[in-house]
């Protein structure tokens, strides 16, 4: 944990001086803290920690998020899994709170699974988010996927639970309802408010001649130039999804800098 939190401080100032001002924090911080066997006070003993981490943040002006993995689940049909995801999103806030964050350090998750019934699915995740404590929904933002729930489907849950929609790209490539990149942002920036700061989009390029929605491993330079042109009349932060991380995020920075649009950003996965 103590190592944990002294690498995250030395990204922290790695991306401080690189102008990388949206950062995604891993979700492994804190091993098992959302699991019955963690016993351990972390949130007390790095409780000085996290205030001093959280102060560089907000002193430098960046922004953070985090996303819990593909097996937190709150529409699952199994109640222990949701009850699982519930205490993992809850330990996701708990970090955020630490660090003395504002509402627009959010949390992002996907709808989750269809079951066999997509619309009971979807109005089971608005019944248990009813059920999440208050600390997770002020942090909570829903993701479009690429094969089960569209832009538009997550739309509908945005407007039945109140919380802002991530855009991911490359996602609604993959699976739309026909929307070109602009007006998918017409649809989703609505859905953010003041207090939730900027609208949030994923971004990486596509892998060419491999599995439809892929990632690559490297920045397109000449397809993230199409995308920063297509959403001109848009503000908002992009957390770059990209192998190679840094590497193309300080390109990505080079070309976004003659747009005073942007902070570019790198997600953690060590």
């Amino acid at each position: 944990m103590k190592i944990n939190l002294a690498c995250l401080e030395r990204v922290l100032r790695f991306n401080q001086k690189h102008q990388i001002l949206f950062f995604r924090i891993t979700s492994d911080l804190v091993p098992f803290a959302s699991h019955p066997i963690c016993k351990y006070d972390w949130q007390g003993s790095f409780e000085t920690r996290f205030k001093t981490l959280g102060n560089f943040i907000r002193n430098c002006g960046m922004r953070i998020s985090m996303h819990p993995d593909q097996f937190t689940l709150i529409n699952s049909l199994d109640k222990k899994v949701f009850e699982n995801s519930a205490r993992e999103l809850g330990y996701h806030a708990q970090v955020l709170d630490l660090l003395a964050l504002d509402a627009s350090a959010k949390i992002q998750i996907h709808a989750g699974g269809i079951y066999g019934d997509k619309e009971t699915s979807m109005r089971r995740f608005v019944k248990r988010f009813d059920m999440l404590d208050e600390r997770v929904k002020r942090r909570l933002v829903l993701e479009n996927d690429d094969s089960r729930y569209n832009l538009k489907e997550c739309l509908k849950i945005s407007v039945e639970v109140g919380i802002p929609l991530l855009f991911d790209v490359l996602h609604h490539e993959v699976n739309n309802s026909g929307e070109n990149i602009r007006e998918a942002f017409e649809l989703f920036v609505p859905t953010w408010k003041y207090d939730d700061g900027l609208p949030m989009v994923d971004y990486s390029s596509p892998m060419i001649d491999d599995r439809k929605g892929k990632h690559a491993g490297t920045l397109d330079l000449k397809i993230f130039r199409e995308l920063l042109e297509e959403t001109k009349p848009f503000d908002f932060d992009i957390m770059l999804e990209i192998k190679d991380k840094e590497m193309s995020a300080l390109k990505a920075i080079e070309i976004a800098s003659q747009d005073d649009r942007f902070s570019v950003a790198e997600k953690h996965t060590s």
